[in-house]
């Protein structure tokens, strides 16, 4: 009975106090805001917190009642990736998960995830942290109709009812943070749909020709165990055909299926009983293309997608025996218990200041465009693609990759001013948008695009134009990654000086491929010569170009300073041994002392601070300090 109550609480609180006021009292208005979120989703919703808590007054205009997008209103409630990266605004969601259940292990209830709950908690704890900051307002059950435009400067937008109530939001930056990139396109940039073709994007595993193919959506049912004894069996669905989950799992019909069906409904166990139906084997993945949909055409479409997956929970109750488990009564505030949006993975791909290809992740130090060093968001998850089994493609083999960083010039449109993107639409090849799409990586994205939003506000600054180092410097204010080093957490006294050198190149992390969750790793504890270093400065310093006396020798602390003064800095072993205290390492002053690379980094950051270099948007160094 608790919870029945709670619930109804929550959905009191998300639907009738907060819509009430904003859904019926906007008619005809016009509201000016400094930063305007068009979406409320994974992405959206960390935009507007952070460019509120960036000093920007922010508008979230969400479509429906609830906040999160795929995380919570898809129902999607099972992160991918990240679990060792517990970087900025995303680690702050998941330890309020922590707080909500008690602890990591309480959410560690299915073997898909770290991290699994029930969406309608990660609702209310996005819309908790939202009430926390005065300068975000969120209107509710507006959805996007059509962009305002002066000239080539995005102004804000007009958004409309289901009562074809219209009100129009005049900002200085607008967020694109829908789940298919409908601003975007409405603004006049430009984008990709689908799989592009090799010579497009330069990607060896692309395929030959290009194809409009995207993945698949899925309509995620959320069940709840009502009791061994309970048959909460739905009626049939329209044109049930079992014959199409056969091989969803172990059955006499299909011996050879991988998993059997009790690990099948594991896959996504939540807590409190409850079950993640998003199961991609036979399951109910759904091909639907609605991107150029109108908004009447995609809601007709989707009904497809929700029949598929009744049908497929009618196939589990039924013929796998799982009758005890319903569709959940407690989650969603949708009359047929099914969520408020189907799960999209993919939608328009914007074409932005950079392209973010499968070549950038694979050997991002070798590029002639040094885009790690303009990460804003982190992302370990594989490459990772829903593409049903009828389509007649030639078959791609993704490389394995190392985690990654997402560059700053992805959110950026070319050639379009006052507009940022923040959700699935960044500017990334197809084949990476398997990685990118993930709820940790987009939710990270979000936070960037706030912070950037933010500072274009208070500089008078069109987003193409912004110090890309000014915003990583806010990002690592924040705990946020900007190299994706798994051995060198926030904690670490040492994480801002090794980020930032990391982030300029001079020492390089190393990524390896490594199940579902890849790795960069630092090694901060490993020693490092004199030749790898010099190697890394004169990626910043020309000074070095034509040095070739250093050896493979191990880097001492007499070394490093002779190259600091090579570089221009002018200090003495008397300084670093007065400022040695200053440093943070845990290791005595000498001379002669071996450097390991935590303390190269260390030492490199604090005299030569070579983070302050400006770069742009392609990670080349503009001017020295």
């Amino acid at each position: 009975m608790y919870r029945i109550i709670y619930f109804l609480f929550l959905a009191m609180l998300s639907i009738g106090v907060v819509t009430a006021k904003d859904t019926e009292s906007l008619s005809g208005e016009k509201l000016k805001t400094d930063v305007l979120i068009i979406g409320g989703g994974t992405g959206g919703i960390s935009a507007g917190i952070q460019s509120a808590r960036s000093g920007a007054k922010s508008i979230i205009v969400e479509e429906t009642s609830w906040l999160g997008g795929m995380l919570s209103s898809a129902g999607v409630s099972a992160t991918d990736g990240d679990h060792r990266l517990p970087s900025g605004i995303w680690n702050e969601f998941r330890e309020e998960l922590y707080k909500r259940y008690g602890g990591p292990e309480a959410v560690h209830t299915g073997w898909v995830s770290y991290t699994l709950f029930e969406p309608h908690v990660a609702d209310s704890i996005l819309k908790a942290m939202a009430a926390k900051e005065n300068n975000l307002r969120i209107i509710y059950n507006y959805r996007f109709l059509n962009i305002l435009k002066h000239d080539n400067k995005v102004t804000g937008a007009v958004f409309i009812n289901n009562e074809g109530q219209k009100f129009e939001v005049l900002a200085k930056i607008t967020i694109d943070a829908t789940e298919l990139g409908d601003a975007l396109k409405d603004a006049g940039a430009k984008y990709d749909v689908g799989m592009e073709a090799k010579s497009y994007t330069g990607e060896d595993c692309a395929l030959d020709t290009a194809y409009g193919i995207i993945q698949d959506i899925t309509y995620v049912a959320i069940l709840k165990d009502y009791g061994k004894n309970a048959d909460k069996t739905i009626p049939m669905p329209a044109n049930y055909d079992s014959t199409v989950f056969t091989c969803a799992c172990k059955t006499p019909a299909c011996p050879d299926a991988e998993s059997n069906p009790d690990e099948m409904m594991s896959y996504g166990k939540l807590p409190n009983n409850k079950y993640m139906i998003n199961w991609w084997v036979h399951g109910n993945d759904y091909y639907l293309n609605a991107i150029e949909m109108n908004h009447e055409e995609r809601e007709r479409e989707y009904q497809k997608a929700k029949n598929k997956t009744l049908c497929f929970v009618y196939y589990m109750q039924s013929a796998l025996g799982f009758k005890n488990l319903g569709l959940a009564d407690d989650e969603f505030p949708t009359k047929d218990n099914l969520p408020l949006i189907p799960y999209n993975r993919e939608g328009r791909r914007v074409k932005g200041l950079v392209r973010f290809t499968v070549n950038d992740i694979l050997k991002p130090f070798s590029r002639q465009d040094k885009l790690y060093r303009t990460s804003i968001s982190v992302g370990d998850y594989p490459i990772d693609q829903h593409i049903v089994e009828n389509f007649k493609i030639p078959a791609r083999e993704f490389p394995r990759i190392p985690s990654f960083g997402v560059p700053l010039g992805c959110l950026v449109p070319e050639g379009i001013d006052g507009l940022i993107i923040a959700e699935k639409g960044i500017s990334v090849s197809n084949i990476v948008n398997g990685a990118t799409r993930l709820q940790p990586c987009v939710m990270l994205t979000g936070q960037a695009a706030g912070i950037l939003a933010a500072y274009c506000v208070h500089n008078n600054s069109e987003p193409g134009k912004a110090n890309v180092r000014e915003i990583q410097k806010q990002l690592l204010k924040c705990n946020a990654y900007l190299m994706p080093y798994i051995d060198v957490q926030p904690g670490d006294p040492n994480f801002y000086a090794i980020q930032k050198t990391g982030a300029t190149g001079i020492i390089q992390g190393y990524g390896v491929s490594y199940s579902w969750a890849n790795q960069t790793w630092f090694y901060p504890s490993r020693n490092i010569s004199q030749f790898e270093i010099i190697q890394g400065l004169k990626t910043c310093y020309k000074v070095f170009e034509q040095y070739n006396e250093a050896t493979g020798d191990d880097l001492d602390l007499a070394t490093l300073v002779k190259y600091i003064n090579i570089a221009g800095r002018k200090i003495s072993m008397k300084q670093i041994s007065e400022d040695w205290g200053k440093l943070s390492l845990n290791n005595n002053y000498s001379e002669t002392l071996t450097l390991n690379r935590r303390m190269a980094a260390v030492i490199i950051d604090y005299y030569l601070q070579p983070f302050e270099h400006e770069i742009d948007f392609k990670g080349n160094i503009i001017t020295s300090k």
